[in-house]
């Protein structure tokens, strides 16, 4: 692997706290340009970026905001965790949760502090760019899959250019707000949302980082002999 990769790779994390410099239209579409790049059944290049910024991003996020506020009933059109969520993956979220919370300061049972946390998804976390990404429900399962690798392509593409990103899969809670706000297309599904902007290198959330499993817990190899490992 080159090194330029590799380092790519391990510095891309999730950024949930942005100063407010602007990002210029040029770069936002090299990294568009760059997701499309991802591989697709058939090429059917599954997923529409929807990029935000200014005064249709603090629209959007009124809207959510307001629904949020209002306790709207939650309408994501797809599952997104398992029900019921088995209890080894039970410990990996719990985990993800605390060392979130511990960055910020937020006590396990602060639970109005978890909740004011939570509900900055709806804001895109104060990043100057939000993307809200959807897929046709004409779609078949398999081009989730692909429209996930033209995310991870966004989210390297957005480091690569010195950019923070993180995904925000809570905005497919509010699917109908963010249709009626954006006035999207009837067959358009809302699948998630994309944060995009300069990290604040201060902010303590962004040195939060999450654990990954072992290699062993996820991998199999089967045919390899000693003289080719490496």
């Amino acid at each position: 692997m080159r090194p330029e990769f590799q380092q790519l790779i391990e510095n891309r994390r999730s950024i949930r706290a942005y100063t407010s410099a602007r990002v210029d239209l040029a770069v936002v579409q090299r990294i568009c340009t760059a997701a499309r790049r991802a591989p697709s059944g058939a090429n059917l290049q599954p997923g529409t970026f929807h990029v935000l910024t200014g005064q249709p991003l603090v629209d959007l996020t009124a809207d959510l905001t307001l629904a949020v506020d209002q306790k709207r009933p939650l309408d994501s059109e797809y599952s997104y965790f398992p029900d019921p969520m088995p209890a080894e993956l039970k410990d990996r979220q719990r985990k993800a949760g605390y060392a979130l919370y511990q960055a910020l300061g937020i006590a396990r049972r602060d639970v109005a502090g978890r909740r004011e946390q939570f509900a900055r998804n709806y804001a895109f976390f104060g990043a100057p760019v939000g993307v809200v990404v959807t897929i046709d429900r004409r779609m078949g399962k398999g081009c989730f899959m692909d429209l996930g690798m033209s995310i991870m392509s966004f989210l390297l593409a957005a480091e690569a250019e010195q950019l923070g990103a993180t995904g925000i899969g809570a905005l497919a809670n509010y699917g109908t707000v963010v249709h009626q706000s954006l006035e999207l297309p009837a067959e358009e599904m809302v699948v998630c949302g994309i944060a995009l902007g300069h990290p604040d290198l201060q902010a303590a959330v962004n040195g939060f980082r999450t654990e990954r499993a072992g290699l062993d817990e996820y991998t199999s190899f089967r045919g390899f002999t000693q003289e080719n490992a490496t």
